[in-house]
């Protein structure tokens, strides 16, 4: 049995700032991230590990080296996100656009025009601007299908500063996304990046997981993100801005470039844990789909807005395991609770109460879960999708073949009935920063040495290297295609 892919069917990877630049000397750069890893408290308390983006692999420096790694591993496409606060590492307040609002007080449009972009440029760090073209350029000259992202999650310190939110409030400090002057500044920085890079993107998404930013910056405060502020106000603040920006970048980004612009969520499936859960595990899926349905549809928070409606033009997919949720009654109401044992509730490295392997993180390995969500996602929305992470925590490389094998057959499943999938970004090429955790959870093909800065392969890697060449699950391959069960 050969499950085969089509021609133009795109196997990738990824990188971002925080994650993966730093590394090298004169690498570094400072957002709300760097300065919120570094944050003797946040060490001490355990609140993130204590490992610092400055140590990481490098890629800033050592691009070349990884573009030729991808390559040689069949790999020929990449999402490569563009630091918007490396760009602009001063405040961009002053560069007066056009901003207009409806009668609710609601950002409805932001017009950057050229002058705009003039006095952005004398602001810009031009240097880490030329630099970036020399990565996407190195990575385009090997025949690589570019998708540039504008943003994961670090922001610019003079934005957001997640220190002075903590400990004075967001009424006293840089406020990041509760503050709507945040939708502003991102629209003119998404501007500035598509009429200075635009000739190189093949497609744009204007960020990755938005939906993270919220639930663990303004929720699950003991997450370790930033600003570990708890309030449910500026949660749903946070919420609308992220989704005002997307599409007030949407609008910045198509006045200079024509190419396809996305949105890019992690989904996980959420199932019920018995009958009468239903009603739990379709709130919490309907929360991921707000984004979705105000920039398709226009719906957001009850009202229809049409500055939002038909604001994207393909779906990221990020995957990693599945939600299982039971009612629990709490002060006489009844409120959602993961079931231990399934999905990301489960023991690291342990084995899940279906019998599945688990990861370093303790993610459960699911793969039917994907083909939910595409299916769910396709059926809802009718728009191209891109699964544009899906990976595992296995530091040494136990169940990483096993896992890309099952999830790309559950992603052909969800093809051969008709979702219109396009590509496979696997999360990732390399080992880096998993955000709060450190190095310690190590997601690479491809082993790096942080001391050396060296890569080796995996044994995984080849097997994703036989995939990504032949378009296809070879044969040899079959007994991969199965979810993986201990028990």
């Amino acid at each position: 049995m050969v499950v085969k892919f089509p021609s133009d069917f795109k196997f990738g990877f990824s990188t971002v700032g925080t994650q993966h630049e730093m590394g090298t000397p004169g690498s570094e750069f400072v957002s709300d991230w760097y300065v919120w890893l570094h944050d003797p408290e946040n060490i001490a308390s355990g609140l993130v590990s204590g490992d610092l983006p400055e140590n990481g692999p490098g890629y800033w420096d050592l691009y070349r080296q990884d573009h030729e790694l991808a390559r040689s591993l069949n790999l020929d496409a990449a999402w490569i996100t563009v630091e918007w606060a490396r760009i602009f590492p001063k405040p961009t307040f002053d560069v007066e656009v056009k901003v207009d609002k409806d009668g609710r007080g609601n950002i409805v449009n932001v017009e950057v025009d050229e002058k705009a972009i003039e006095r952005l440029r004398s602001i810009a760090d031009l240097n880490a601007l030329r630099h970036y073209r020399d990565i996407l350029t190195d990575w385009k000259s090997r025949g690589g299908f570019l998708i540039i992202n504008l943003y994961h999650w670090a922001t610019p310190i003079w934005l957001h500063d997640p220190i002075a939110v903590r400990k004075r409030g967001p009424d006293r400090a840089p406020a990041g996304w509760i503050d709507e002057r945040a939708v502003v500044e991102f629209a003119k920085y998404a501007a500035f990046i598509a009429h200075e890079l635009g000739d190189l993107a093949d497609m744009w998404y204007t960020m990755n997981e938005p939906g993270v930013v919220v639930h663990e910056g303004y929720l699950y405060v003991k997450s370790g993100f930033p600003p570990g502020y708890l309030d449910l106000n500026s949660a749903m603040a946070v919420t609308k801005h992220l989704i005002e920006a997307h599409a007030r970048a949407y609008d910045a980004v198509k006045a200079y470039s024509k190419k396809p612009i996305g949105l890019v969520y992690s989904i996980p499936d959420y199932q019920p844990y018995r009958a009468g859960d239903e009603d739990v595990a379709n709130e919490a899926r309907s929360y991921d789909l707000m984004y979705f349905d105000a920039l398709t549809r226009g719906e957001l928070m009850g009202v229809v807005r049409d500055d939002l409606r038909g604001r994207l033009d393909w779906i990221g997919v990020n995957y990693y395991s599945r939600v299982v949720l039971t009612k629990v009654t709490v002060g006489g109401r009844n409120i959602a609770k993961a079931v231990e044992g399934y999905g990301y509730s489960c023991m690291p490295s342990g084995v899940s109460r279906d019998g599945r392997p688990c990861s370093d993180f303790g993610w459960e390995i699911y793969p039917e879960g994907i083909y939910n969500v595409l299916t769910m996602m396709y059926n809802r929305y009718r728009l191209p999708i891109y699964v544009t992470e899906n990976g595992i925590a296995d530091a040494y490389d136990r169940w990483r073949a096993w896992f890309i094998v099952s999830h790309l057959y559950q992603i052909h499943r969800a093809m051969e009935s008709g979702v219109d999938v396009r590509g496979y970004f696997h999360w990732n090429l390399i080992d880096n920063l998993e955000w709060a955790s450190g190095y310690r959870m190590r997601f690479g093909l491809v082993y790096v040495d942080y001391s050396t800065k060296r890569r080796y392969l995996r044994p995984s890697a080849l097997v994703m290297r036989e995939i990504a060449g032949q378009k296809a699950i070879p044969d040899y391959l079959e007994q991969y295609t199965a979810p993986p069960r201990l028990t």
